[in-house]
Parts: structure tokens; C-alpha cells; sequence
């Protein structure tokens, strides 16, 4: 068994901290470490949850869903996250600065834009999804892309992270 584990998502934004913010009212998260252009946020002491890192990107692209054309961004993740009353946890999260998505695929899932553009799912756990073993509802399906051919692979070098 390996001993890796997936400690932090980190998302790119015009505006590391702007973007904390939002996440941190809509979890209830707090701030773990916060630098100039980088913020990392997560659960209370003792309490469950994954961190969020936010990274300021002077060229950032907010992504399009569920569009896939070539020349748009391209999602490359999103968050699932797991709430009781979808409509409630819907109007809080466009309260505090969400929008609604346009295409809304499933009764139990709201897909919602963050104030940087990046898709997220708020989701309910519904009896037809069975024993409640499963964590995860089925995220946003977005229209299949047209067949096309794969572009060339390309190297990408990351900038170094700051001292976390």
C-alpha cells in the first residue's frame, strides 16, 4: 500500500485571496498559511475535508464548461461538494458569490461557476444512489467533444510553488 495521500487541491485565480475568501465562507474553512500571491485554507482542527490552495495567475483563463472547443480553456478538474438541502446550500453559495450554471444536468447536482469561473457541484446524496456507499454523485456530463486529433503533446514547466 502506498503511503501517498492527496492532501490539497489548488486552483489557479486572477486573485489568490479573493478566491480563499469564497471557499472559506462556503466551507467554513480557515486560513492555514497565506502569502502574497498564495493562500492555503481548510477544515477546523479535528474536522474532515480536503485543503484548497489558491495561487495568484496574472494570465488566468477562466475555463468554459460545458463548451469543448478547441480554442476555449478547458475544465481540468472540478469540486464536488457534498451538501443536505441543495437549494438552500445553492442560494448561499450564489449569495456569496457563485453563478448558476446555464446547462444543469441532474435533479440532485447544481453545477455553480466560483468568482473565478472554475465549475463546481453541489450535491445531494438521493435513495436511488443506494446503500449511501458511494461518497460522490455523478458530476456534470457535458455534451461528448467531436471526435478530432490528439494535439501534440508539449513539455510544461511549472513555476516553483512559494515556502508553504
Amino acid at each position: 500500500m502506498s503511503s501517498a495521500r492527496l492532501s490539497t487541491v489548488v486552483l489557479d485565480a486572477y486573485d489568490a485571496h479573493e478566491l480563499a475568501g469564497f471557499y472559506m465562507r462556503l466551507l467554513g474553512y480557515e486560513v492555514r498559511a497565506d502569502e502574497p500571491d498564495w493562500v492555503l485554507i481548510g477544515p477546523p482542527p479535528g474536522a474532515p475535508g480536503t485543503a484548497l490552495a489558491f495561487e495568484t495567475e496574472p494570465g488566468y483563463v477562466p475555463p468554459v464548461w460545458p463548451t469543448r472547443r478547441r480554442e476555449e480553456q478547458q475544465m481540468m478538474l472540478h469540486l464536488d461538494i457534498e451538501v443536505d438541502d441543495l437549494e438552500a446550500e445553492t442560494g448561499r453559495a450564489v449569495a456569496e458569490g457563485a453563478r448558476l450554471a446555464d446547462h444543469q444536468p441532474q435533479d440532485d447536482v447544481r453545477v455553480l461557476l466560483d468568482p473565478s469561473g472554475h465549475p463546481f457541484c453541489l450535491w445531494v446524496e438521493t435513495p436511488a444512489q443506494g446503500s449511501g456507499l458511494s461518497r460522490r454523485a455523478p458530476g456534470p456530463r457535458p455534451p461528448a467533444p467531436p471526435a478530432r486529433t490528439p494535439a501534440p503533446r508539449r513539455s510544461v514547466r511549472l513555476p516553483g510553488r512559494p515556502s508553504r
